[in-house]
């Protein structure tokens, strides 16, 4: 397969950092819907010099931010971090930042984009992801990309007085690009 800009999606690019971005993200961080699905962490609003050292270059991770095409918007952000080389994995972290892109497709674009990134330019074999079972829209998602369930961590994960498991997924190179051929 030809890649004609191995960035760029139909809608979405991976963008690198922009000093502007911290502002928007900081907005984003007032939105405990958004807190509460990207993360199993408290949900607490971050400050801008936390949300301006976010996306720091590290040898383990690779960290982009989502922008439209169209008209250049800051729209969530998508990472492969806990990469260990020698075995030639990575995690999947990805966010929806904007709520007016969100339900639209593009989480499912930024999905695509970094798995094709993850298996042609960093080589990858496996990537795997966790992700909180009430997040039956990110799960949809993940398995349309090809992601298998691997396993649940039990009552993992606590919110308003309710336990949430952790529901484990990976996709390999293997099955990820036999579904680029069957397409």
């Amino acid at each position: 397969m030809k890649i004609e800009n191995l960035f760029y999606g139909e809608r979405i690019k991976l963008a690198a950092v922009r000093e502007e971005d911290a502002e928007v993200m900081f907005k984003w961080g007032e939105d405990a819907k958004y807190l509460r699905n990207v993360d199993t962490d408290l949900a607490i609003p971050y400050t801008l010099k936390q949300m301006e050292s976010e996306g720091s270059p590290n040898s383990n991770e690779v960290y982009f931010r989502l922008r439209t095409l169209a008209d250049d918007v800051l729209i969530g952000f998508v990472a492969i971090h806990g990469i260990e080389w020698n075995n030639r994995c990575g995690q999947l972290a990805v966010g929806i930042g904007n709520s007016d892109y969100r339900g639209k497709g593009f989480g499912a674009e930024a999905v695509r984009l970094i798995l094709r990134y993850a298996f042609y330019e960093l080589n990858l074999n496996r990537v795997g992801l966790d992700v909180i079972e009430y997040n039956t829209q990110a799960i949809r998602t993940y398995e349309k990309a090809g992601f298998q369930l691997e396993g649940r961590v039990r009552s993992a994960v606590l919110r308003d007085g309710h336990s949430y498991d952790r529901i484990m997924m990976g996709i390999l190179y293997s099955e990820w690009s036999s579904a680029l051929q069957v397409k």
